[in-house]
């Protein structure tokens, strides 16, 4: 009863990126070679030059698998994609250059040849694969490449499974049945039935090819689990499994031997062993750099705040990090000198507006009009410049560029996950900033950023630092 669909469209995507690259540089050869007519650095002729890039396209194919152009689970998210193809494609090209070097064999007539090739092959690949995209899912329309789920349990978890998947055309999946008591009743405009028993379930479905089982609780009773687990094992459907205990099964999982028995290992977030290596020179790479870049700005805006009220240029607060170690942040000051360093409740109580204060916290601790900022603390706000100085703190290793926000020990008192929010540096950004911070409080906040802990990836920290220079650049989000 397996579906092979997933397997047929992973080898159409591997012949349609073998067929845009190869198309790409025969383009690339034709811009150059045939169509301008300058001298070439090297006299290659077309078949030499198809015939090398043909047998060195498997390996580019390879360079694409390792980074998981190939996986499932990539092929919804096409920020992710976009970002992996760009890369892949990028080392695609050293590989063929390093390749040329190494053999001593002249692949490329003209520098062009190389450069119009890289452009060409990425965006052809692109396209493509959206172009395989629609197709899929105009043959889910049709029926075709379907997996058939039966749903085995009755649990928050099976609900939401069920809302996931019940657009077929999309999702790929159709729910054929749930196994299940009756603590809910399925609506009736849903096609599948709900059955009082595993064995009741495949005995009407015998005649529609299952092809997928998930489990969303474990019995009490062994005996039942392994029926349905014997089932799948006999008739070849893939079987998964939902934990009882959701919440603890996040994060990075790994199954191992602990004394000669079989363990799993959950650790509260992926980013451990390497995961922070790789984290921590990003960090410092891309802060030095985007320190050089903003030191211009930075000196400017510090000359302004100075000249304004004679007041000092940095506001500096200690906040929670990693492990609830204590760092002190520096921003730019962009409250009013006699405001400066006081919270919230004293700064409105000195100017005798409880009333504001009122407004401040029920609008998620934000005001349109603050009147503890000055006129360059609004603007630097507003365009997150009051941020950079953070850069050093990224530097100095108390943040991350990415992370949960840094906030006050008294404030982070109100989230149940404190401890799982804290098994992470805090980040100079993170998803809630760029999420519109004006309409998320604070337990929304706090639910993003415990996300962020136990699903964290190298993959989206880029996503999240270029959806933070559009959420600056165009003040989505931002506060004033």
């Amino acid at each position: 009863m397996k579906n092979n669909s997933s397997l047929a469209y992973n080898v159409c995507l591997i012949i349609g990126d073998a067929l845009a690259i190869t198309v790409a540089f025969t383009i690339a050869y034709i811009l150059r070679v045939t169509l301008n007519h300058q001298p070439l650095s090297a006299d290659v002729g077309s078949h030499s030059y198809i015939t090398i890039l043909i047998s060195l396209l498997p390996f580019w194919i390879l360079i694409f698998g390792l980074l998981g152009l190939y996986n499932a689970r990539v092929y919804e998210k096409r920020f992710s994609e976009l970002g992996r193809l760009l890369i892949g494609t990028f080392i695609g090209i050293l590989f063929v250059i390093s390749y040329s070097y190494i053999t001593n064999t002249v692949i490329f007539p003209a520098r062009l040849v190389t450069a119009y090739g890289f452009g060409l092959a990425f965006v052809l690949v692109f396209l493509f694969r959206t172009i395989a995209r629609s197709l899929r899912r105009e043959l889910f329309g049709f029926g075709i490449g379907i997996n058939n789920v039966l749903l085995v349990g009755d649990t928050k978890a099976t609900q939401r499974l069920i809302d996931a998947l019940e657009n077929t055309p999309v999702s790929g999946y159709r729910v054929l049945g749930v196994v299940g008591g009756i603590k809910h009743e399925l609506k009736k405009d849903r096609p599948y039935q709900q059955y009082k028993s595993f064995a009741a379930a495949v005995g009407h479905l015998k005649d529609r090819q299952l092809n997928m089982i998930v489990q969303t609780e474990l019995y009490a009773d062994s005996a039942g689990n392994d029926e349905i687990l014997t089932y799948a094992q006999e008739n070849h459907v893939a079987y998964r499994f939902v934990p009882g205990n959701g919440e603890l099964f996040v994060g990075n999982i790994a199954v191992d031997l602990f004394h000669a028995v079989p363990v799993i290992a959950v650790h509260q977030t992926p980013l451990i062993g390497w995961g922070q290596v790789v984290k921590r020179v990003a960090d410092l790479t891309l802060a030095s750099l985007f320190l050089i870049i903003t030191s211009p700005i930075m000196l400017l805006v510090a000359l302004a705040i100075k000249l304004s009220d004679g007041g000092p240029v940095f506001f500096r607060q200690v906040r929670l990090s990693r492990y609830d170690t204590k760092v002190r942040i520096f921003k730019f000051r962009s409250h009013r000198r006699k405001y400066s360093g006081q919270s919230p409740e004293q700064a409105f109580a000195k100017m005798d507006r409880p009333d504001l204060l009122k407004q401040y916290r029920a609008n998620g601790d934000w005001l349109a009009a603050d009147p503890r900022a000055t006129a360059i603390g609004r603007f630097i706000r507003r365009t997150s410049i009051d941020e950079l100085p953070q850069l050093f703190n990224v530097i100095r290793g108390d943040l991350s560029l990415v992370g949960p926000r840094a906030i006050l020990a008294s404030e982070l008192e109100q989230s149940a996950q404190k401890n799982q929010i804290l098994s992470v540096k805090s980040g100079l950004t993170g998803l809630a900033q760029i999420s519109g911070v004006r309409d998320l409080n604070f337990a929304e906040r706090r639910k993003l950023d415990l996300y962020y802990v136990q699903n964290w990836s190298f993959w989206s920290d880029m996503v999240i630092l270029v959806k933070t220079f559009r959420v600056v650049l165009f003040h989505k989000g931002t506060r004033g």
